[in-house]
């Protein structure tokens, strides 16, 4: 079976514990942290296993690589503890079998991934997009399965991801273009951490657009504009990519606006929160988050991922804020409609 690569002697060596002390939702002093983190590293029993709220954070937090969520996560799935319902997890497990559901457009060596999510398809076309929008994978075949994450089910994700992988590399595929955060951290930070080989460049679509902006130059008006940023759990195991924002933010003329929950410090959408910890928590970090975005001068909320966007979209917009995907704020830039008609309908913008 695929091991997580773990240094215990790094964090036999650490003093502060960041990737318990810093969390926004349990609340331990280094102390007790050590106590608890060396109780997860030895398989044994620690209320941290329950009280996590799958929020990701622990990987950013932590200064020596050694994939502390994960670790948690192999822990709860060890013991049996359930992050959300048991029927939410079956129905997820089931549903996202790689049984054969799958769709690939036009492959070129450089492909698009919807991962399993066909509403891209609203979103990626266009000028930014004209090189590689007929060039498209999506369906279980491909689905990069980290959703699991959630449900405690990582062993899922070590066991369906070489089949992904292979699938991928069938196609002829070299250079994937992933639009969704969760398929870019599998297969570059939960496949290095299980030794599980990448056959491919995975792409996160920010860097993309990035490209694609400055080749489209010309083109670009600025937008002036002051816009709150939603960071989702995902970009917790892909820190790394947090730079290409505040470089599309300025290549575009938008203010990333200063805020409390932001980079670090940021709030999930909650939505997680309200199947396994209860309606209380999820409204009351939703709520925290969209004051802080209200209080710092933004007009705008630019999202990023799916399913905050379906969390957040329509309370932000009834806050007098305006939502919007990374892309279509992109797609402003260059003179063109927005892609996500359906949703500012929804959302009432």
């Amino acid at each position: 079976m695929l091991q997580l690569r773990f240094d215990k002697d790094k964090c036999a060596k650490c003093k502060s514990v960041p990737c318990l002390t810093k969390c926004q939702y349990i609340k331990l002093d280094a102390k007790e942290a050590k106590q608890q983190w060396s109780k997860i590293i030895n398989g044994e029993n620690s209320f941290v296993l329950e009280a996590c709220t799958t929020c990701y954070a622990c990987e950013e937090y932590c200064p020596h690589g050694n994939h502390p969520f994960y670790m948690i996560v192999d822990r709860q799935e060890e013991k049996g503890i359930l992050p959300a319902p048991r029927p939410i997890i079956t129905m997820w497990v089931n549903q996202c079998q790689p049984v054969g559901r799958y769709m690939v457009g036009m492959l070129q060596e450089k492909a698009l991934s919807y991962c399993l999510l066909p509403q891209f398809n609203m979103l990626a076309h266009g000028k930014l997009f004209q090189e590689i929008e007929y060039s498209v994978i999506v369906g279980q075949e491909f689905f990069c399965n980290a959703v699991f994450l959630h449900y405690a089910k990582l062993s899922l994700i070590r066991e369906r991801l070489p089949i992904i992988m292979e699938n991928i590399k069938k196609l002829g595929i070299k250079e994937l273009v992933c639009l969704h955060d969760e398929c870019y951290a599998t297969y570059t930070s939960i496949a290095p951490a299980y030794g599980i080989e990448v056959p491919f460049k995975p792409v996160h679509y920010y860097e993309y657009l990035l490209e694609r902006l400055n080749k489209l130059q010309s083109q670009v008006k600025p937008l002036n504009l002051k816009a709150a940023y939603q960071r989702n759990c995902s970009t917790r195991l892909i820190p790394q990519i947090d730079h290409f924002v505040d470089d599309i933010f300025n290549t575009i003329g938008v203010e990333r606006v200063k805020r409390k929950y932001d980079r670090q410090t940021a709030l999930c959408c909650g939505e997680i929160f309200r199947m396994g910890m209860g309606p209380d928590l999820a409204d009351d970090v939703q709520k925290r988050n969209i004051d802080d975005m209200l209080e710092s001068g933004a007009e705008y909320v630019v999202f990023n991922c799916p399913a905050c966007w379906d969390s957040l979209a329509d309370k932000v917009a009834t806050r007098g804020l305006k939502p919007i995907h990374m892309i279509d704020l992109c797609r402003l830039a260059i003179g063109e409609e927005q892609g996500l008609q359906m949703f500012k309908m929804e959302a009432g913008v």
